[in-house]
């Protein structure tokens, strides 16, 4: 499996709404493990504003100095949303947080990451109190591991405030999630049992996109959310969600996701899914990445060390899917692809994305046009090219229109996607912006 076109594909022309709401809930805090020392409450709020997120999720507010540093920081602005006590940024924050869960059922092992979506701070602080008491260890890490099944940890939750939302993060990655082929399950129901009408949404993950998850009639009833489970501030909105919203609270929100309103969520905003680091089959120490018929042939094993290989999400998908690659379901939410900013001007310049130079042109470009959502979803393209160049423009027209060369990424290791085809250079060295 080489770098190939992709061509532009559902998605819906949409022009900014008033009322647009661009929302992540899953990221992470300067607690959780591997994670940048500068994700605080005021830089998450700079970077959204960047970014152009409206609402963020706190992330890991199970960990007792992060939910105190929230509260230090932050104040009720409406129902379940929180801004900065001094004002200085617009950016929202919803209480949220990853937890893993991992235990034994029907003889294997199973390994869940789990987004939680709290209403309110008392709310937090029950659920704290009661894995406390039950002897979690909630210190060491931000995102905790709890010795509690998903369908235990979802029956607290609902008996201390049923609107705890409960999401399965990342849902087709290997080894963390309810579908991964390593630890995961089958079906829901398999995991949650009778309580699964209480799981109205699933997160696709960087790996598949809702074109992938499409292929499931059981999820037909399940809203498809995408976030983007950041570990630093540049990677918050990779994806996304976007909702036409009035005067948000935590129950508009909640109430969207639960009913999967078609009128209020536009659509999400996805990765490419072979940018994902577990897209494609492979064996990441041998250098192997194989498409899923090369690994039925090769009857799972790595063809240089014979060791088993890592079936990605695009091989999990096809063994659970009832539907051919390409099926719709009427009621779908529609989604865009994205390259983030960043990518795009590492393409155009020929640097990498965390260049000094990359970084001086980004900063500059939200400073004059707008945030990145506004660059990369709805300025008109004659707008950037006067702000900045044609081959600035080109690239986000590139981008817009799903005119992208992609690398699958295989156990562990990112793919790439790029707007220029391989050997293809722009020659951009600078840029002046007018």
């Amino acid at each position: 499996m080489g770098g190939f076109l992709l061509g532009k594909h559902h998605e819906k022309n949409y022009t900014v709404a008033s009322m647009r709401y661009i929302i992540d809930f899953h990221s992470h805090s300067r607690y959780s493990r591997a994670c940048s020392k500068n994700l605080t409450i005021p830089n998450i709020s700079r970077a959204c504003e960047l970014k152009g997120i409206d609402i963020i999720g706190t992330a890991d507010f199970t960990h007792p100095k992060w939910i105190r540093e929230c509260e230090e920081n932050l104040k009720e602005v409406s129902e379940g949303l929180f801004g900065l006590k001094d004002g200085s940024s617009k950016t929202k924050f919803m209480l949220a947080t990853e937890v893993a869960c991992i235990y034994k059922q029907g003889g294997a092992t199973r390994r869940l990451h789990l987004v939680l979506l709290a209403p309110s701070f008392q709310a937090v602080h029950k659920l704290i109190k009661v894995l406390e008491a039950q002897g979690r260890n909630l210190h060491s890490d931000g995102r905790p591991i709890l010795g509690l099944s998903g369908k235990e940890l979802l029956s607290i939750l609902l008996e201390i405030d049923p609107r705890f939302e409960m999401i399965p993060a990342h849902a087709w990655t290997p080894w963390f999630a309810v579908f991964g082929s390593k630890s995961g399950f089958d079906s829901l129901e398999e995991c949650f049992e009778e309580l699964t009408p209480h799981i109205h949404a699933i997160e696709t993950g960087l790996s598949s996109d809702p074109i992938m998850n499409w292929q499931l009639s059981a999820l037909d009833n399940i809203t498809l959310v995408s976030n983007s489970d950041a570990h630093s501030p540049d990677n918050f909105g990779r994806e996304a969600n976007v909702m036409d919203l009035e005067n948000p609270s935590y129950d508009d929100i909640l109430n969207v996701i639960r009913k999967k309103d078609r009128e209020k969520f536009l659509y999400t905003i996805e990765f490419y899914p072979e940018e994902g680091k577990y897209h494609a089959d492979g064996h990441r120490d041998c250098d192997v990445m194989l498409a899923p018929e090369e690994t039925a042939k090769l009857k799972g094993e790595c063809p240089k060390c014979k060791k088993p290989l890592t079936v990605g999400v695009r091989n999990r998908v096809n063994e659970l899917a009832d539907r051919a690659h390409g099926f719709e379901p009427e009621n779908k939410i529609p989604f865009k692809h994205i390259v983030p900013l960043r990518e795009t001007i590492s393409a155009v310049v020929g640097v990498g994305k965390k260049s000094k130079k990359v970084a001086g042109i980004y900063d500059r470009l939200v400073g004059v046009i707008g945030n990145e959502f506004e660059i990369l979803l709805d300025l008109p393209i004659e707008r950037i090219e006067q702000a900045t160049n044609k081959h600035i423009a080109e690239a986000v027209k590139r981008v817009r229109e799903g005119n992208v060369f992609v690398s699958p990424g295989y156990d562990g290791v990112y793919g790439t996607v790029s707007v220029t085809k391989p050997g293809e250079t722009m020659g951009v060295k600078q840029l002046s912006l007018v």
